[in-house]
């Protein structure tokens, strides 16, 4: 069963996506591709799509920096880390996101790094502006990009660095079907741009992995 015509209303309020319409969009294209959209199996996919995109779809329209704006100046300990730093290092921080050129899934793993300028974050922070940047239709270039330009503004730090890497539903499950394949993108800002400096923070990303 459909959701009311209300509760519309307050999910597309919370999410910022109009429920109902996907539903009628869904139906349409299960039509579209020969499909009986009443058929059993298929009676609640509209629904469902359209709860799925209003997680999937959750950062369009929303700011990242909102993330960073309890950042406290170098020297502080209140962001649960070290007063100084030389390199703050996450890795392996899981994301997906949906590639806007068929609205098919990636997945992978982040790693991000900055070099503490003016302010320090506590570490929860970094990845929830990774997740609102790719809670919308995105590509895995863009991401990293910004990403990083979010971190470059929200902290002012020496240097920005930021690898994804990344399996895509369209490059594994369509036309050449490459299924072991992925895609690695970096960007990087300040200090981090250096090769030799960026070269460092890429082996501390690798150190402690086996071959």
């Amino acid at each position: 069963m459909s959701l009311g015509t209300e509760e519309h209303a307050e999910e597309g309020a919370m999410t910022g996506v109009d429920a109902e319409r996907i539903e009628r969009a869904v139906r349409e294209l299960l039509l579209a591709i020969g499909e009986d959209p009443g058929r059993p199996g298929l009676e609640r996919t509209p629904q469902r799509v359209a709860e799925a995109y209003a997680e999937y779809f959750s950062g369009i329209g929303a700011d990242p920096s909102v993330h960073l704006a309890d950042a406290v100046p170098t020297g502080s300990t209140d962001a649960g880390m070290p007063a100084t730093s030389d390199a703050v290092v996450l890795r392996d921080l899981s994301f997906r996101s949906v590639c806007e050129h068929h609205l098919v899934p990636f997945t992978g793993t982040a790693h991000v790094a900055y070099l503490p300028g003016e302010k320090l974050v506590g570490l929860g922070r970094i990845p929830a502006v990774l997740d609102t940047i790719s809670s919308r239709p995105q590509l895995q270039e863009r991401i990293a990009e910004e990403v990083a330009d979010a971190l470059d503004a929200g902290l002012k730090p020496r240097g920005v660095l930021v690898v994804l890497d990344a399996v895509h539903a369209c490059v594994t499950t369509r036309g050449a079907r490459q299924e072991h394949s992925s895609t690695v993108t970096v960007a990087s800002r300040g200090a981090l741009a250096d090769p030799a400096a960026r070269a460092e923070v890429m082996a501390l990303i690798g150190s402690g992995r086996s071959a």
